[in-house]
């Protein structure tokens, strides 16, 4: 009897242990992010962020693959939970041009439905931008 509500009591510990392990994420900006930016409605472009959490730092990537642009600044406003990033994209032309997303993240706590949206610069072009974490 003794040794069987001692197994119930570890079993019970390492559940409460593995639970909790497995919902934790990482940092909230921290994944795929999937979207589309543009000046208006109909001149929509895709749009890829690869964020990670390296050395107390937000290191991105935008649109990876071979036209890739590793974003120069990434800052965090934890108060306000706002992102902005910096990169130099490479433009219709093919030279790179200053792109400058500032969004807020929303939806912190969801493992799905995290949203990352604002407004972007690039070049002279001045829109919108909404990403969802994948």
């Amino acid at each position: 009897m003794r040794v069987s509500r001692i197994a119930a009591i570890v079993m019970a510990g390492w559940i409460c242990v593995l639970g909790s392990a497995s919902a934790q994420v990482g940092h909230p900006a921290k994944g795929s992010w999937v979207g589309y930016w543009g000046p208006g409605d109909k001149d929509q472009r895709r749009l890829v962020l690869s964020m990670d959490w390296q050395d107390s730092k937000i290191v991105a990537v935008i649109n990876p693959g071979p036209k890739a642009a590793q974003a120069k600044r990434a800052d965090i406003d934890y108060e306000k939970w706002t992102l902005v990033l910096e990169a130099d994209m490479p433009s219709a032309s093919g030279t790179p041009a200053r792109w400058v997303a500032t969004g807020k993240l929303e939806n912190l706590g969801s493992w799905n439905k995290r949203r990352y949206s604002g407004t972007y610069t690039f070049g002279a072009e001045n829109g919108k931008f909404t990403v969802t974490l994948q």
